[in-house]
C-alpha cells in the first residue's frame, strides 16, 4: 500500500491526510520516533500539570502516553476528521479527560493564552514542504497562532528534521517576535541512523520556542543549543550561526552512519567541540585497514596522540595514521589529537569523555558489548605547557610551548594558530631545564591537574635553550650542503632563529645577514629561543623580496657566498606553504643570482603537495641555476634544494662526500656542542642532482 504523496504539496492537503488515515486504519503512525525515543526530552520540557495543546495530532499514540504517565490536561487537534474519529473511538472510555477536535490549526478557535505548551511532532515538517509565497502564508498563520494561544512563559516544543528551510523560518519568526529560541538535538536520533532500515537520513531535533512578554524597543535576541538530554545549552550570537551548528550535527550523524555501513571512505576527520565553550577540543581521524583479519578484538580502538607530539609524521600525516593502524592491528583505529587551550585530567577522564561519542564510530560487525581499548604512548597523554601567546599583525596568533618528546626530553616550540599542526620553530631545552620541568610538574599535580595550562617557564627563557641542536630535519638538510662552500652569508625567513643562530656558533668565520618580515619574530626569538645578535649576525625587518632587489640595484653590490630560504607562505590553498611563489618567480631568482659569488650556493627549503607547480617551479629554477641539487627528507614533504649558478664548477660525488666529511671533523671539535645524530656524509648521499 502506497502511502506517499505524489508531491510534497500534497503534505498540505486535506484530502490527502484523508486518504492516508483511511487507508492507514488504527495502526499507529510515528514521525520522529516514539515516545520511549522522546520522553526524556518532553518531560524536560513539559510538567504534568501543564496544558498541553498537540498539533496535527494523526493516530500517534504520544499523546495517550504521556496521558498514562501523568500528563493529563492535553487537547489534540488535526485537520482530518478520520483520524479524529478514529481517535475519539480508541480513547473514549480509558482516557475521559483527554479530547481530540477536528480544527485546522491556522485558524484555531480557542481563546488567547489558553494552553502552555504546544506540542508539534512533524506538523511543521509536513506543512513547510518549499518557500512558495502560498507556503510561507500558510506557515506565518500557524505560527501567529500558535503564539496566541500560548501563555507568556508558555513553550512551543516542534519535533522536526531542522532542515535549512525549516530551521530559518521557525527561528526567524520567533526570534522576531521576542521569543527565547533554543535547538535540543534528540539524543536516540543516532541508534535510528543506525538500523538496517533507517527511517530518516537526518538526526531528529526539538525547537523550544518560549514566549516572553513583548518589550518595547528591545532587540534581545537569545539563541541555544543543546547537543545532549543532559547537557548544558550553549548560547550562540546570531541565528546563523545557530544554523550552522545545526547543520554540523547533521553532518556529524550522516557520517556516522556512513562510517557504520561501509569502510574505507578515505581520509575522514572531523573536531569535537567542548559542550561549555564550542571550541574545538579534540580532533579525530578515522583510519581504516581492510587487510587486518577480522577477529573478536580487531575491530576497533582509539588511539590518544600524546600532547605536543601531533605534529609528528606518524600522527600528523594520513600516511602516517595509516602506518600506525596496520601496525596496531585493528580494522579501524580513530587518532585523538589533544587540543591546545583545553584542560584535560588525565587519560581516565578522556576515556569517560569520549567513550559514547566514538562508538556512534565504529565499524559494523562489532560484537556487541565489546570493550573498545584506548591506547597512547606510554600510556600518559604527554605534557605541554603554554609559555606564551600573542597576537602578530603580520603572521596573526602564535603560541611559544613547550612539549615532552618520547625521549622525555622538552622542547619549545613556535606555533601559528593559523596553521597548529605545523611546528613553525623548535628548539631542545637543555637536560637540567627538562629536568627541574618535569620535578615542578610531578610536585604541582594535586594542585593543577591540567597539562595544557600556562605555567611560569622552567628557566630564564633565553638561557634555556640548547643552541648546538637543530630539531628540523630540512635545517639539518640546509646545513649539510654548507660542505659545497666556505663562507655562509645570507638567510631569509628568522622564526625562532634556530638555523642562524647554529651557523653562527658552529662557523665562526661567517657573517650571516638575517632577513625578517615581521619584527613580532624576532622578539619571540630574542625572549624565547636565545637569539641574539652579535658583529657577525645582524637582523634585517625588511620583506626578503624588497631587500635582495634593492641589493640588486646597488652598484656596488654585495656578493654572498650563501643565500638561504626558509620562508613560509600565509595562503594555504596555492599547494606550495614554502616559499610564496614570488620568491621562486624567475625575475627574482636573477636579482638572487646576481648577488652570489661564482662559488657561491642558492639554498632553498621547498614544501609543495602540487606535483605540476612543483615541476613548474624546477624548471623555474633550472632555467636560472642550472646545477640544482635535490635533498628529500624521508617522512616529510619538506625538499631541499642546493642551486649553483654555474655547471662547469659542479663537484663529483665523492668530493662531495670528502669535503662533508671533513666539514663534520671541523663541527666535532672539543667545545663545538656537535651532536653525533648530524651524519652530514649519509644526508649527502641521499643528494640527487637534476
Amino acid at each position: 500500500m502506497d502511502l506517499l504523496p505524489k508531491s510534497p504539496k500534497e503534505f498540505g492537503s486535506i484530502d490527502y491526510w484523508e486518504k492516508f488515515f483511511q487507508q492507514r486504519g488504527k495502526k499507529a503512525f510515528e514521525w520522529y520516533g516514539t515516545y520511549l525515543e522522546l520522553c526524556g526530552l518532553l518531560h524536560k520540557y513539559i510538567k504534568p500539570r501543564e496544558k498541553v495543546l498537540v498539533i496535527g495530532c494523526g493516530n500517534s499514540e504520544l499523546s495517550e502516553q504521556l496521558y498514562d504517565v501523568g500528563y493529563q490536561d492535553i487537547v489534540n487537534i488535526d485537520i482530518s476528521e478520520v483520524v479524529i474519529k478514529q481517535m475519539k473511538e480508541r480513547n473514549a472510555g480509558r482516557r475521559p479527560q483527554m479530547s481530540f477536535l477536528k480544527m485546522d490549526m491556522t485558524q484555531m478557535e480557542f481563546p488567547d493564552a489558553s494552553f502552555q505548551v504546544v506540542l508539534d511532532k512533524g506538523t511543521l515538517d509536513a506543512v513547510l514542504t518549499d518557500e512558495e509565497e502560498k507556503t510561507l502564508q500558510q506557515v506565518d498563520r500557524m505560527l501567529v497562532e500558535v503564539g496566541r494561544v500560548l501563555q507568556v512563559g508558555g513553550r512551543y516544543l516542534c519535533i522536526s528534521l531542522a532542515q535549512a528551510h525549516v530551521l530559518k523560518k521557525a527561528v526567524g519568526h520567533f526570534s522576531r517576535e521576542g521569543w527565547m529560541v533554543r535547538v535540543h538535538q534528540v539524543a536516540n536520533s543516532q541508534d535510528q541512523l543506525l538500523e538496517a532500515e533507517p527511517r530518516f537520513s537526518l538526526p531528529v531535533f526539538a525547537f523550544i520556542m518560549t514566549k516572553f512578554r513583548p518589550v518595547p524597543g528591545s532587540a534581545l535576541q537569545i539563541f541555544e543549543l543543546c547537543a545532549q538530554e543532559q547537557g548544558k545549552p550553549v548560547r550562540l550570537e546570531s541565528a546563523e550561526r545557530l544554523a550552522e551548528a545545526v547543520r554540523e550535527r547533521q553532518q556529524y550523524v550522516w557520517l556516522c552512519s556512513q562510517l557504520y555501513r561501509k569502510a574505507g571512505l578515505g581520509n575522514v576527520s572531523l573536531d569535537l567541540c567542548s559542550g561549555d565553550t564550542g571550541e574545538p577540543r579534540y580532533t579525530l581521524h578515522v583510519v581504516d585497514s581492510p587487510t587486518v583479519k577480522p577477529s573478536r578484538d580487531s575491530h576497533f580502538a582509539i588511539f590518544i596522540i600524546p600532547q605536543g607530539r601531533e605534529t609528528e609524521w606518524l600522527f600528523g600525516m594520513e600516511e602516517g595514521r595509516k602506518q600506525l593502524a596496520a601496525s596496531a592491528g585493528f580494522r579501524r583505529l580513530i587518532t585523538v589529537a589533544l587540543h591546545r587551550g583545553q584542560q584535560y585530567e588525565g587519560m581516565d577522564s578522556i576515556q569517560a569523555e569520549l567513550s559514547a561519542r566514538v562508538m556512534e564510530l565504529a565499524p559494523a560487525g562489532m560484537p556487541a558489548q565489546q570493550q573498545v581499548p584506548f591506547l597512547s604512548v606510554g600510556g600518559d597523554i604527554g605534557v605541554r605547557t603554554v609559555q606564551h601567546q600573542d597576537c602578530s599583525p603580520l603572521s596573526g596568533d602564535y603560541v611559544i610551548e613547550d612539549v615532552q618528546g618520547d625521549d622525555r626530553r622538552y622542547f619549545r616550540r613556535l606555533i601559528f594558530l593559523s596553521n597548529r599542526n605545523v611546528v613553525q620553530s623548535e628548539a631542545r631545552l637543555l637536560k637540567d631545564v627538562s629536568h627541574r620541568a618535569q620535578k615542578k610538574r610531578k610536585k604541582d599535580r594535586k594542585k593543577q591537574r591540567s597539562a595544557d595550562t600556562p605555567e611560569d617557564p622552567p628557566a630564564a627563557p633565553g638561557q634555556a635553550i640548547d643552541k648546538s641542536y637543530l630539531c628540523c630535519e630540512h635545517h639539518k638538510a640546509m646545513i649539510a650542503g654548507l660542505a659545497l662552500l666556505r663562507n655562509p652569508e645570507l638567510l631569509l625567513g628568522l622564526g625562532g632563529g634556530s638555523l642562524p643562530l647554529f651557523v653562527h656558533d658552529h662557523f665562526p668565520k661567517s657573517c650571516i645577514d638575517a632577513v625578517e618580515i615581521d619584527p613580532s619574530m624576532l622578539q619571540v626569538a630574542t625572549q624565547w629561543f636565545g637569539f641574539s645578535q652579535s658583529d657577525r649576525m645582524k637582523v634585517h625587518i625588511a620583506d626578503g623580496l624588497d631587500y635582495i632587489s634593492s641589493l640588486a640595484e646597488e652598484e656596488a653590490r654585495p656578493h654572498y657566498d650563501v643565500i638561504m630560504f626558509d620562508v613560509d607562505s600565509k595562503d594555504p590553498t596555492l599547494g606550495m606553504s614554502c616559499p610564496p611563489p614570488a620568491f621562486v618567480a624567475q625575475p627574482f631568482l636573477q636579482k638572487v643570482k646576481s648577488i652570489l659569488t661564482p662559488e657561491g650556493v642558492f639554498i632553498l627549503n621547498l614544501v609543495c603537495r602540487d606535483l605540476g607547480l612543483k615541476d613548474s617551479v624546477l624548471a623555474g629554477l633550472k632555467a636560472v641555476f642550472p646545477l640544482l641539487y635535490v635533498r628529500r627528507i624521508d617522512g616529510e614533504v619538506n625538499e631541499i634544494l642546493f642551486c649553483q649558478p654555474h655547471p662547469e664548477r659542479k663537484l663529483a660525488m665523492p668530493e662531495l662526500l670528502e669535503m662533508a666529511q671533513a666539514l663534520e671533523q671541523t663541527l666535532r671539535k672539543p667545545g663545538k656542542g656537535w651532536d653525533d645524530t648530524y651524519v652530514l656524509s649519509d644526508m649527502l648521499k641521499t643528494v640527487k642532482i637534476v
